[in-house]
């Protein structure tokens, strides 16, 4: 996926964006971007979303880079990135499944 929805971006912009775009992809070939117009701050957001257990490792390929375009360039520039629903809920499922069998079948719980 990959969506530029009706934002005025300059060339800059949209160089920088296929730029945080290529650092992402090269580390993480299956991710997918939506650009989206965001208000807090003001600015564009480059959501990314990857299938990978910790997204800090996102921040990690793009952050010097990212910095950069912020503080250097003066681009209101932001990237977010996150996990699919799917891996989540499915997370959320073994954690609770997790819990059960913990609390259900322990010593302490058993009958006596």
């Amino acid at each position: 996926m990959n969506s530029e929805n009706h934002i005025r971006l300059t060339p800059r912009m949209h160089t920088a964006l296929d730029e945080l775009k290529g650092l992402i992809t090269a580390r993480f070939p299956q991710a997918a971007f939506v650009v989206e117009e965001g208000f807090d701050p003001e600015g564009v957001y480059l959501i990314t979303t990857v299938d990978i257990a910790d997204t800090d490792e996102v921040i990690a390929v793009i952050g010097d880079r990212l910095v950069e375009l912020q503080v250097d360039e003066g681009l209101p520039i932001y990237v977010t990135p996150l996990r699919p629903i799917e891996r989540v809920a499915a997370e959320l499922r073994n954690r609770k499944t997790a819990r059960h069998r913990h609390c259900c079948h322990s010593p302490k719980n058993r009958p006596v």
